[in-house]
């Protein structure tokens, strides 16, 4: 099986904010956009049209019913490849096609020698693995490899197509393993966290939590009864006066 590399230094990831995030499937259709003719294109879909649709896609969204009543509110939870210290994925690999480059820690996969046995999808406990059925290859999210390393792309935009496209800026992207880098301290400020810790496979990706509302106040303050001045309509004024008498 596949080897790991040592643990890096520079730890390339991604923090999604789940406070902000408004579930607008943005992130996950250009993602799909960008990596139709990148990297690791094309990216197949099957009766995409209809009910039952299918199709490799490296980022997904689903939504969620968090609390109760009034306090309850919806969660969207954008899902892809967390590039993990300890990938499960690249270990169970039988021909070293999928791998964790020393240099950064994303996890890739090398099309040219998977053989499509699925091992790396099982092995996966966050479902980031997508089987592209036309070529018969393990494809996933690259973080936008071929984006954020190219020079002929202006220094701002070498981000992952998803970070770019978030119009809620819930995406951030960046090096995880300097703790004074924008995306450690976002983390250490708001608690962010890792997927499913007690599995030790050390996801590098971190999700911060959704700010919960409170609860409604059962007693609220009366509303304060209407002086006479606060009438404008002189006829109403004199009939308040009068009434009041």
């Amino acid at each position: 099986m596949t080897e790991l590399p040592p643990p890096s230094a520079k730890k390339l990831g991604l923090v999604i904010d789940l406070d902000t995030c408004v579930g607008c499937h943005a992130c996950a259709t250009n993602c799909k956009e960008w990596n139709a003719g990148g990297h690791l294109a094309p990216l197949p879909d099957f009766k995409p049209y209809s009910a039952g649709a299918e199709g490799v896609w490296f980022n997904r969204v689903h939504s969620y019913e968090a609390g109760e009543g009034e306090a309850g509110r919806t969660v969207h939870f954008p899902r892809s490849c967390l590039h993990c210290e300890q990938p499960a994925c690249v270990t169970v690999c039988p021909t070293g096609a999928s791998y964790k480059r020393a240099e950064d820690g994303i996890v890739l996969v090398n099309t040219e020698t998977c053989i499509g046995c699925g091992l790396c999808a099982w092995a996966c406990p966050y479902g980031a693995r997508e089987m592209d059925e036309d070529e018969g290859v393990m494809k996933k999210c690259t973080l936008c490899i071929d984006r954020i390393y190219n020079e002929t792309i202006p220094e701002p935009q070498r981000q992952p197509a998803c970070v770019i496209t978030c119009p809620a800026g819930a995406r951030h992207f960046g090096d995880l393993g300097d703790p004074d880098s924008k995306v450690s301290r976002l983390v250490a400020d708001r608690g962010g966290f890792g997927l499913m810790p007690e599995l030790g496979y050390q996801p590098v990706n971190r999700y911060l939590p959704p700010r919960m509302r409170p609860a409604p106040n059962p007693n609220p303050p009366a509303e304060a009864e209407p002086t006479a001045l606060d009438i404008k309509n002189p006829l109403l004024r004199w009939l308040d006066r009068a009434l009041a008498r």
